[in-house]
């Protein structure tokens, strides 16, 4: 009898526990962003004096995840919004997916430094579109690989091989 009164207690207690650390990694609140909400999370920069729309972005950036953002945001801003770019990014090949009201799929491609510096794009080249509900913006990247990580591996691979070697030669013996 005692010990269940003791289960129940811890189990009340890390209930509570984990209801409060989610509450506090995702912010639901008008304008509230939580930095700490960890891969991927609801962030909420709407304006109560306009429209706004729900988007997506996805990919090598710092803050994945939904965004309630204005209608007026554009591409950089919700690129802002999501932290930026990740140093693995591919930034010349950032992409938005629409769907269109007919049911039909389209793709837009951007790059980088057309968003930065839109407003010294001459109008031949101004190309930037607005967001669309539902837009999933997608910073497409992979891993980098410096010097050390290279070495790294490589070194790796070789004590493997020695190994394996040894291995064998101890097994013919």
């Amino acid at each position: 009898m005692f010990r269940n009164h003791i289960q129940f207690i811890l189990l009340t207690i890390t209930v509570l526990l984990t209801s409060q650390n989610f509450a506090q990694d995702i912010s639901l609140g008008l304008g509230g962003v939580d930095l700490n909400a960890r891969g991927g999370g609801f962030f909420n920069y709407s304006d109560p004096q306009t429209i706004n729309i729900k988007v997506s972005v996805w990919g090598y950036v710092q803050y994945p995840g939904r965004y309630q953002v204005p209608i007026y945001t554009t591409p950089a801003d919700l690129l802002s919004y999501a932290g930026g770019p990740s140093e693995s990014a591919e930034v010349d090949n950032i992409r938005i997916y629409r769907v269109r009201e007919d049911g039909s799929e389209e793709i837009i491609k951007l790059n980088y430094n057309d968003l930065i510096y839109e407003n010294q794009l001459t109008i031949k080249n101004r190309g930037i579109t607005s967001l669309k509900v539902g837009d999933i913006l997608v910073i497409p990247g992979g891993p980098k690989y410096y010097f050390r990580d290279w070495l790294s591996i490589t070194l790796s691979i070789f004590s493997a091989l020695i190994s394996l070697t040894i291995l064998i030669l101890n097994l013919n013996k």
